[in-house]
Formats: C-alpha cells, structure tokens, sequence
C-alpha cells in the first residue's frame, strides 16, 4: 500500500474543519497508509528546517503557483507515483509560505486553483482529492 504523508503547517481551530478532516482520514485507509505531521506555526525559515527534516520519498508542494490539475490527472499523478515509490509526501506551507531551501528540496507542485483558500479548507479539500484520487484507481463509483 502506497504511504502518503501530509505535512502542514497549523493545525484546525474549528471542530467543522476537524470533522471534516477527520471522515476523510478515516476513508482514505481504504487506499493509502496515510499519515499527517502537523508543524508549529513559527515562521518560513524555522518552519522550512522543520518540514526538511520530515520529507521523505517523492516530496510534492501544494502551491497556488504550482501545475493545476483535474481530479483525474491528479489521480493519474498518484498512480504513476506509485510505481515509482514507496511515499509520497505531500507540504502545505504556513500563511506566508515556504522558504526557498524547501522549494528546492521538493520534486514537484501542484495546484488546486489559483484562488487563494484558507489553510484548513485547502488542507480539506487536498483531503478530499486525494480520497477521490483512490476511488477513480481502484474503479469505485465515488467519482463521477
């Protein structure tokens, strides 16, 4: 089973954004060992010493400026991943970003849009992709 891990920066204030966190966790197990390293909101250049020393595998930045993706291409990306690798780890950056020694230590970025989201919604809706990233792969109709 291909492990994925999300490393973000901040946690979840509201129990909304926990629940819905939450749900999709407990249904991307059908797909993915999955795990989640949440960092301490300390600003780029510590929080970039701290995210540099958790990736591990083909490591993938969300960023606004990164290649946007449909929910196929990115289910496409992980399937082609997954026959290269053992991990993938997946960076949402703090409110001002990443520093530069983390942009250049990752393999790839990709976008969901280039619509500024607030740092729990993207981390849901990343969630949410990569559960329906595992549905189209494994041909369950969650996906339509």
């Amino acid at each position: 089973m291909l492990k994925i891990k999300l490393i973000c920066v901040g946690g979840f204030k509201e129990k909304y954004w926990r629940d819905a966190k939450d749900e999709y966790e407990k249904r991307l197990s059908k797909f993915f060992d999955f795990s989640t390293i949440i960092l301490k909101e300390e600003g780029k250049d510590k929080e970039g010493k701290n995210i540099l020393s958790k990736i591990s595998g083909k490591v993938i930045l969300l960023d606004i400026n990164g290649k946007e993706l449909s929910s196929e291409k990115f289910a496409e990306k992980i399937e082609k991943q997954a026959q290269t690798t053992s991990q993938i780890t997946f960076v949402i950056g703090g409110s001002d970003g990443v520093s530069d020694s983390v942009k250049n230590a990752i393999d790839d970025k990709i976008s969901f849009g280039k619509i500024t989201l607030p740092h729990q919604l993207a981390r849901v809706v990343f969630l949410e992709q990569l559960y329906r990233a595992g549905t189209i792969n494994a041909g369950i109709k969650y996906h339509k």
